[in-house]
């Protein structure tokens, strides 16, 4: 059992090659910023539309709780059922980032789960939010698996539907980690993208995932297609049921590298609705 799955540090060239998509072996990655479609058939399954007050609902979310760095390095201690942290209200989930001298960790933040709450094998996921501004913050919107079939990460794979460093103020990261693909081999297959006036509006982050490939999408158009190349789970591990994470980090390997700005707090992650489709 390992303490954090998402205990990866992030391989520099992230920051420097993934600005292009990355072809590696025989796997297919393309961009064609084409206007995507969900497929007909596809009906809701399960949502959070935020449109109730207090607490998330307990139904639907847990929480990662603790200070440990996470692997990565990163400054934040996650609480569970703090309203200062995360609550509903305004029709919209707010992650707040906030600076913390209580305790060994200098902010406190939030790290909201599905699992075994939500829980799914193929379909359409979608996370419509803005993110908060500032050097030092690491919002993202990603899956992990629930059950590990495959073993310990990077294995069983990790889905970075969207993950942003407020250093890098008009750039969005989108990526697969795989026991073949992943930053200790220098075989991580991403992409970013840059655009700008990044926080001035709420964005749709989504995947279509099927048994065929895992198509990125914002706002409705495709940044690039992640495809099954056949050659079994140390490249697509991505046949078993995942779940969503919400979460803010501050620090980290990566999202620290130039520091964290003290007068930014409190940081607000806003989330306007968690959808699935399948």
């Amino acid at each position: 059992m390992i303490t954090n799955p998402r205990r990866f540090t992030k391989h520099l060239a992230l920051i420097t090659l993934t600005l292009v998509c990355l072809s590696l072996l025989d796997i297919s990655c393309t961009d064609s910023n084409r206007v995507a479609k969900k497929p007909g058939k596809e009906k809701l399954v399960w949502s959070d539309e935020f449109n109730y007050s207090g607490l998330p609902d307990s139904a639907k979310w847990s929480y990662d709780v603790g200070g440990s760095g996470w692997g990565n390095q990163e400054l934040e201690y996650y609480t569970q059922s703090d309203t200062n942290n995360a609550v509903v209200r305004d029709g919209m989930l707010h992650i707040f980032a906030r600076e913390n001298n209580s305790a060994d960790n200098p902010y406190t933040s939030a790290r909201l789960t599905t699992k075994n709450k939500g829980d799914w094998t193929f379909g359409t996921i979608e996370v419509k939010a803005r993110l908060p501004k500032g050097r030092g913050l690491w919002p993202a919107i990603w899956m992990l698996p629930t059950d590990w079939s495959y073993g310990r990460w990077p294995a069983s794979g990790e889905i970075d539907i969207m993950e942003h460093v407020g250093w890098m103020p008009d750039s969005l990261f989108f990526t697969v980690h795989t026991k073949a693909f992943n930053h200790v081999l220098h075989t991580q297959v991403g992409k970013g993208i840059f655009l700008q006036n990044l926080y001035d509006a709420f964005h749709n982050f989504a995947i279509h995932w099927n048994d065929k490939q895992l198509d990125f999408l914002l706002d409705n158009r495709t940044i690039f297609t992640y495809k099954n190349s056949g050659n079994g789970f140390e490249t697509w591990p991505f046949d078993k049921k995942f779940h969503v994470l919400l979460n803010l980090a501050v620090g980290g390997a990566w999202g620290g590298v130039q520091g964290v700005d003290t007068e930014i707090f409190p940081a607000e992650f806003q989330i306007d609705y968690v959808r699935v489709y399948q």
